[in-house]
């Protein structure tokens, strides 16, 4: 009896028991969950996902031709024919900061005088060589010399805005001054002969 109840016991136990599974079935098959059952497939892990959605980086454009000798040849010459067209003046090559008949009359404005900030680069030149030999009696001047650099430049500023403006509404009425002192003042502060376009007047011409 008791032979017989403990393998019924047995054989019940095994047959209720859920780990059990049936010889067709996968072995080590886990039960889904609703979000996996609904999508049709099982959640990936966030290392796979994230390695899926890198892609490399491409551009739209074709890779370039390889340039030949002639082709390198023909652009450097095309750059330098532009370059000395910008600096004869020549509409066509300027840059567009450089375009326009007002910003044409604020350049022979600076160029026709001699102005304090002309000399900017040379005494920055100065400062620097001054800086670099680190004695006492060179740090003694350079501080009063930057403040009346500064000075000078923001007086020159201001004389170049108030006169570019009278000029400007004689003899182009209406037209736009917006960024034109900046561009005044910047070409003032410039070396003359490395000013580009080249100035097409002199100190002292008229124009």
């Amino acid at each position: 009896m008791f032979r017989r109840r403990s393998a019924g016991a047995t054989d019940g136990t095994a047959q209720d028991s859920p780990g059990a599974r049936s010889p067709d079935g996968p072995a080590d098959s886990k039960p889904r969950s609703p979000a996996e059952a609904a999508k049709g497939r099982p959640t990936p892990k966030r290392s796979v996902a994230e390695a899926s959605r890198r892609q490399p980086i491409t551009g739209s454009r074709a890779p370039a031709a390889p340039r030949t000798k002639e082709d390198k040849a023909k652009a450097r010459t095309a750059r330098a024919t532009r370059y000395e067209a910008m600096r004869r003046g020549e509409a066509w090559a300027l840059n567009p900061r450089d375009r326009g008949p007002a910003r044409a009359l604020a350049r022979d404005f600076v160029d026709s005088k001699r102005r304090a900030s002309e000399y900017y680069m040379y005494i920055l030149v100065v400062l620097l060589v001054a800086v670099f030999l680190r004695s006492k009696a060179a740090q003694e001047f350079i501080s009063p010399l930057v403040l009346v650099l500064i000075l000078v430049i923001v007086v020159d500023a201001s004389l170049i805005r108030r006169s570019l403006r009278r000029l400007l509404a004689e003899r182009l009425p209406g037209e736009s001054t917006r960024g034109l002192t900046v561009y005044a003042v910047m070409r003032a502060l410039q070396i003359r002969r490395f000013r580009v376009p080249a100035p097409r007047v002199g100190p002292g011409d008229k124009f």
